[in-house]
């Protein structure tokens, strides 16, 4: 496994996730896929499905509902016109994909995955997840752990060779989280925050 970015990342060759292409999941449930996995903790079923426009505001909420999210993200309604931007660009992006996680149509859970293809790893393909956040109401439930899943069947039928998602250092509750799904942590990277 080669470092590219602060963070995790994970072999895809080395998960054995069994799934279909989730491209088009607007109503796909992963109840099977779930259940199989031994992902859901309850009789609830958990849909994964891409993210709509009318999500939008519950996805601003849950960002800045932590301790860091609150000091960087802004959830009013409306909406800062600049998140409705961020949106349309994912959602129109051949290289992102907005997910949510819903209960009872209720959205408990999201992250954002992107596609990155290189020339290092002979040309491999990798995915960013960002962006995660699963309600606290609904911790320690296994609906994380599917999320997760899912993202990285999304990336394999993409054609990636890496997951990779970077990670608060104060979060070590997550990290425990990561490394639990065979993510591994790399040397400290850098960020530049521009204004």
């Amino acid at each position: 496994m080669q470092q590219l970015l602060a963070g995790f990342q994970i072999d895809l060759y080395e998960v054995g996730i069994v799934g279909r292409h989730y491209k088009d999941f607007d109503e796909i449930v992963f109840t099977e896929l779930i259940r199989r996995k031994g992902m859901v903790m309850t009789n609830t079923t958990l849909q994964i499905r891409r993210a709509r426009k009318e999500d939008l505001p519950r996805i601003v909420q849950m960002l800045a509902d932590d301790y860091i999210g609150a000091q960087r993200e802004v959830f009013t309604e409306p909406l800062l016109a600049n998140y409705v931007a961020a949106f349309n660009a994912i959602d129109t992006s051949e290289n992102n994909e907005l997910i949510v996680a819903c209960i009872d149509d209720e959205v408990i859970g999201t992250l954002q995955v992107t596609y990155i293809p290189g020339l290092s790893c002979q040309g491999s393909w990798r995915a960013l997840i960002e962006g995660v956040r699963i309600d606290a109401r609904f911790h320690s439930r296994g609906y994380g752990k599917s999320l997760i899943n899912a993202a990285i069947e999304m990336a394999r039928e993409r054609g990636c060779r890496i997951v990779q998602l970077t990670k608060h250092k104060s979060r070590t509750r997550a990290i425990r989280f990561y490394e639990s799904l065979g993510f591994v942590t790399l040397e400290d990277g850098m960020k530049l925050q521009l204004t």
